[in-house]
């Protein structure tokens, strides 16, 4: 991500944050608006040309999302009045924004934890990821075969991120794009995510042991992935972004092994 891209990002998520009426119909406008502009390298490129005077770019916006609602046309506006590295840039960032928009139409919604469900649900399925992920069949196909597999059990905030960005992957595998997700949701909500490996499932007490642990250590609030591991052996293996926390048994002999073969 280039300097000028990460300003956008800055600028544009706070004009977001300062919006008023942001619905999941809002959210659904701005996924919309993602796919109108990736879709279109003329658009794309025309709203993210630095030579173009921003109101220039402005007025454009007026004129393609005219049927937009105000909240969503204060967004994009914000977002096409910043510098952007790329057109491509801009299509992730406004992605990125209707990503924001639904975690705070939504915010009592677990969208995390039923985002890393259904990356599991793909990462166990190699049919269902090359399904999603292949370049035959159309977004609105993958996005209804989503739908048909875990609809029902989503929140509509989060069945609303999951088939808007199959709809529309631009060449990324789903399981990035989930966690490209989870990971936006959780800094909308100023937290951050770990994914704990367990050979069992942890009790109500030990998740909130932990939950607070990580916060002591991360100075965040943690959005918690429970992975049913049994090569951990017994106790826990942590990741958090890149770092990874090892206490597994597992770990543990490994370590030994090494030390004894040197």
């Amino acid at each position: 991500m280039g300097s000028a891209t990460a300003q956008a990002l800055v600028a544009s998520s706070s004009a977001l944050n300062a919006a008023q009426g942001i619905t999941l119909d809002a959210a659904g406008e701005l996924f919309s608006a993602t796919r109108l502009i990736g879709e279109s390298s003329a658009l794309s490129g025309a709203l993210s040309d630095p030579a173009a005077p921003a109101e220039a770019r402005a007025a454009l916006v007026s004129r393609v999302f005219s049927g937009a609602s105000a909240p969503v046309r204060a967004v994009l506006t914000a977002a096409v009045s910043q510098r952007w590295s790329s057109a491509a840039d801009l299509v992730d960032g406004v992605e990125e924004l209707a990503v924001r928009a639904t975690a705070i139409a939504a915010p009592d919604a677990d969208i995390e934890g039923e985002l890393f469900s259904v990356s599991r649900l793909v990462a166990d399925n190699a049919d269902l990821e090359l399904a999603l992920g292949g370049r035959l069949g159309g977004g609105d196909g993958k996005a209804a075969l989503v739908q048909k597999l875990v609809g029902t059990q989503l929140h509509p905030a989060t069945s609303l991120i999951v088939t808007s960005v199959v709809r529309q992957p631009r060449g990324r595998r789903v399981r990035r794009l989930l966690s490209r997700a989870m990971r936006i949701v959780s800094a909308q909500r100023d937290r951050i995510v770990a994914t704990v490996h367990t050979a069992a499932a942890l009790t109500a007490s030990q998740r909130d042991r932990l939950r607070a642990v990580l916060a002591g250590r991360y100075g965040r609030q943690i959005a918690l992935n429970e992975v049913l591991d049994p090569s951990v052996v017994g106790g826990l293996r942590v990741q958090v972004a890149d770092d990874v926390i090892d206490g597994s048994i597992a770990a543990r002999l490994a370590d030994l092994r090494q030390k004894l073969a040197g």
